[in-house]
């Protein structure tokens, strides 16, 4: 489909919502339900034909067991007066028809035992269903989007560049495991997961420290911290803003659980720390040589 007046002309909603509205859950219910009804779900739970041929339509009792196995909803009851569902459960119910969805092509009608037969498509189909869910993101201001097959949120401007574009060739092979799993986390769209981000960050960041030659871990970061500036106020402002983020990483509740540690109880507040620690650690990856 092509783009809208209002996508043409930057009128859409910006991506910050991190719920889903009545409008968004209802239309990714709808499609859900659209794709079953119109058989793309038959490739991998086919209806097979008395005359032998494989692909009639969906087996819909064995599509609804095998999802009613795994605790997912079943989306053609989402019109019922008594159906409820959670974000969480509809993400859940996308992930799993992206899985197992594959686009119905070139039905035949078969009149002696009166249904279709069909080919398959299921890249095509994949396809297609990710940028319907998207669509739909896209159009109510919703920060997820459907990615290789998991629902995954939308990082903020800027920083989701970086993200997709900075590479970890540190020569430590545990701290491109923090930092991998940093990002990783980050990504994820649960807020308890996108903490646990910052923790990993702040451990990378404890271990970047010391990757740098030097008596002690001062004189290791001191000289971590040479390499990104000759110019002697902005490597100041860099030797401070390592200290901030150092106590950052020790009074809040980022790397430590103690009691008198100040808690990160909104998502805006973990995209900024995550931020700016990331900002400072791509910079001193790059200026060092270790990828960035």
């Amino acid at each position: 489909m092509k783009r809208l007046f209002t996508e043409r002309h930057g009128g859409t909603k910006p991506r910050v919502s991190e719920v889903l509205d009545e409008t968004a859950r209802n239309a990714l219910w709808n499609l859900l339900s659209a794709r079953i009804n119109e058989e793309w779900f038959g490739f991998l739970f086919p209806d097979k034909c008395g005359d032998g041929y494989a692909y009639a339509g969906t087996d819909f009792e064995k599509l609804r067991r095998t999802m009613e196995g795994y605790g997912l909803l079943w989306p053609r009851r989402y019109l019922d007066a008594n159906f409820v569902s959670s974000d969480g459960q509809i993400f859940d119910v996308v992930e799993f028809a992206y899985e197992h969805i594959a686009e119905a092509k070139d039905p035949s009608y078969h009149s002696y035992m009166s249904h279709s037969h069909y080919s398959y498509d299921q890249e095509a189909g994949r396809a297609k269903f990710e940028q319907d869910v998207n669509r739909i993101f896209e159009r109510n201001g919703i920060a997820f989007e459907l990615k290789h097959g998991e629902v995954i949120r939308v990082t903020p401007t800027g920083l989701q560049e970086a993200l997709a574009e900075t590479v970890f060739h540190t020569g430590d092979n545990a701290l491109d495991e923090m930092l991998e799993a940093a990002r990783q986390k980050f990504l994820n769209r649960s807020l308890d997961v996108r903490r646990e981000a910052l923790e990993k960050l702040w451990d990378a960041w404890e271990r970047l420290k010391t990757i740098e030659p030097g008596r002690d871990k001062k004189a290791q970061a001191t000289a971590l911290l040479a390499k990104a500036s000759r110019e002697p106020n902005f490597l100041a402002r860099l030797d401070k803003e390592a200290m901030e983020l150092t106590e950052i990483g020790n009074k809040f509740m980022i790397r430590h659980t103690e009691t008198d540690k100040t808690p990160i109880g909104e998502s805006a507040h973990v995209d900024y720390l995550f931020h700016r620690m990331f900002s400072l650690i791509r910079m001193l990856l790059k200026a060092s040589g270790r990828g960035g």
